[in-house]
């Protein structure tokens, strides 16, 4: 028996993705400083795209919330946010060298643990 049922780990991805997204948009710098360096996330440009991250993710954990209870859709948002994760993941593994350590690591174990978690909980609820 599973210790989270994919139902609830849907619930728990989405709002932990819309709190991640809702503290980007607070306070971009603070929080994309973390996974870019600081000195990469003082700049306007980066803070903007912080922003339009974090309105992906507040957005994808909307739709979430919104299909938790739909056998069709619910796994097909799911894998969409996995697949959001999967490319984070990458992304980040691709410019480690320009990275903090500890960001890439941060992001690595959390993106990459959360598009795995997300895919299986996809593909269980798709075969309930």
């Amino acid at each position: 028996m599973a210790l989270v049922s994919p139902r609830r780990a849907m619930w728990l991805s989405a709002v932990g993705r819309m709190a991640l997204g809702t503290a980007v948009m607070i306070a971009p710098e603070r929080i994309v400083g973390h996974w870019l360096g600081k000195e990469n996330a003082a700049s306007a440009a980066v803070q903007d795209l912080g922003r339009g991250l974090a309105a992906r993710d507040i957005a994808l954990g909307f739709a979430t919330l919104q299909t938790l209870d739909d056998a069709v859709l619910g796994p097909r948002i799911l894998a969409a946010c996995a697949l959001a994760d999967t490319v984070d993941t990458v992304a980040t593994i691709v410019a480690r060298k320009h990275l903090p350590r500890a960001g890439v690591i941060a992001t690595v174990a959390i993106a990459g643990g959360t598009a795995a978690a997300g895919f299986y909980c996809s593909h269980k609820l798709a075969h309930a």
